[in-house]
């Protein structure tokens, strides 16, 4: 493989196709379905996939074929097959779904505004992950201009993952026959430490979310009168929440969700943490004099990838300060997520916080707590010493640094499904989103460097995988 004819390739395609495309995905505010209830009739998803689908059409590798499987009620997936000449096969995946808006944006960015600015282009989507079919086929069209050989690919693009996941299954297992059994499988999905080398996912926590209520009235009263006779929700529920969790860390201690850190992953984790120093908390946008959990780095990603924490992401029943009247509040209904270590079983885990959170509170209130969605996290397995080197060697080619390894403290719902389903394929999680990129939240960016750059090494990777 000619390394500089790659990357000269791998550029000006970014810049003259996948880019504009990219831009025009952004627009389209098609959030999963978690978050939109009315994705089916408002029919935002299905202009997203068909923005992707023509561009995939007009930008096809040799042979290509691709196809939308549509079920009422389901959320679409793409799948495309790219014939090679090497009887291998590497399964590709991203998602096209989005997280809602977020508020907090900069005043000259939005989350469907499309916006290069510093080498970044910003809006919903564009790293978590609207970039990842352009980035793999990129890589394959980089392959065939050099007239290399290639295994038989597939590329599958869901518009679940924001939401669990939930339409996946059904597709996989109803559509068996047309996916093949990948003995490489390469997730574009995931984070990078920084923007200086490539980063290969080890290990995902899993993710539960769940509604906690706490009602102590059946309505509003006076908050003078009531104060002194009735019990406070917050308090109440604040109460329960310390019986999961270590006190101002949110992290749930519960013994029985503990798990076994492996020796090599601690050792991973301990070289992330020499590389990226007090980035590892420095590129977290705090609030002026607010610190970190930990002053040491390791113990940070420590925390971040191997243990059980939780976050209260939404809260209704409190009104805002400019609504607020000396109303004493009657009920509280918080949305909790939680993020379970990788070995975790969910399923259990969420028995037993479900249990504790429902025991005993004060003054016998009435509290309840309903899980929503539960997903159990993903380790991978101990990369081979040859596969090792690819990956090196592909990260030096391109960032010119060795290829760097550390866990994920969010969620990528079905791949612990997928390696269940195929144990015998090499998983490769890498992906994007580093240090501001702000998946989820305000300002989200594509780091296009990055992306760029990435997009080399997965076409190295696939194009050298045939040969191992």
């Amino acid at each position: 493989m000619n390394n500089k004819k790659l990357v000269q390739f791998i550029n000006d395609f970014w810049d003259k196709e996948a880019i504009p495309a990219l831009q025009d995905f952004i627009k389209i505010p098609n959030k999963s379905p978690e978050f939109d209830s009315n994705w089916e009739t408002n029919g935002y998803m299905d202009q997203a996939e068909r923005c992707i689908s023509a561009w995939c059409k007009i930008n096809s590798p040799k042979g290509m074929q691709i196809k939308t499987l549509k079920t009422p009620g389901r959320t679409p997936i793409i799948l495309i097959d790219i014939p090679g000449e090497i009887n291998k096969n590497i399964l590709f995946y991203g998602h096209l779904d989005k997280q809602p808006e977020m508020s907090g944006w900069d005043d000259d960015l939005g989350p469907y505004t499309p916006v290069i600015k510093d080498g970044k282009l910003y809006g919903r989507g564009s790293g978590d992950d609207g970039y990842a079919v352009f980035s793999a086929i990129s890589s394959i069209l980089a392959i065939q201009k050099q007239n290399l050989k290639h295994p038989n690919i597939q590329i599958m693009i869901e518009a679940s993952e924001e939401s669990g996941s939930i339409d996946l299954p059904f597709y996989i297992n109803k559509y068996e026959k047309d996916i093949i059994k990948p003995d490489m499988f390469i997730c574009l999905d995931s984070g990078c430490g920084d923007y200086e080398r490539m980063w290969l996912t080890t290990s995902l926590r899993g993710m539960a979310t769940g509604i906690l209520e706490v009602e102590v009235l059946t309505e509003g009263v006076h908050s003078g009168m009531a104060g002194g006779i009735a019990p406070s929700a917050l308090e109440i529920m604040q109460h329960q929440l310390q019986k999961i969790s270590t006190p101002l860390q949110a992290r749930i201690n519960l013994p029985e969700l503990k798990v076994n850190i492996p020796k090599a992953r601690l050792q991973q984790i301990k070289e992330a943490a020499a590389i990226l120093g007090e980035n590892v908390a420095k590129d977290f946008p705090f609030a002026a004099t607010t610190q970190a959990l930990s002053d040491n780095n390791t113990d940070l990603i420590t925390q971040q990838t191997w243990l059980n924490s939780y976050a209260i992401i939404g809260l209704d029943g409190i009104p805002s300060t400019d609504d607020a009247g000396n109303v004493h509040i009657p009920k509280l209904t918080a949305k909790i997520s939680l993020r379970l270590a990788p070995t975790c079983d969910a399923n259990k885990a969420i028995e037993s916080i479900k249990q504790k959170l429902e025991l005993n509170p004060p003054y016998s209130a009435t509290i309840k707590f309903s899980p929503i969605t539960i997903n159990n996290g993903w380790h991978a397995n101990i990369a081979s010493e040859e596969l090792s080197t690819t990956f090196d060697t592909a990260s030096l080619n391109y960032f010119g640094e060795k290829c760097a390894y550390m866990g994920e403290g969010g969620s990528i719902p079905f791949i612990n499904m997928l390696q269940e389903k195929f144990p015998s394929s090499e998983f490769i999680i890498t992906g994007v989103l580093g240090p501001q990129s702000n998946a989820h939240g305000p300002n989200e960016f594509l780091h296009l460097a990055t992306v760029k750059k990435i997009s080399c090494c997965i076409a190295e990777i696939v194009h050298n995988f045939y040969k191992n």
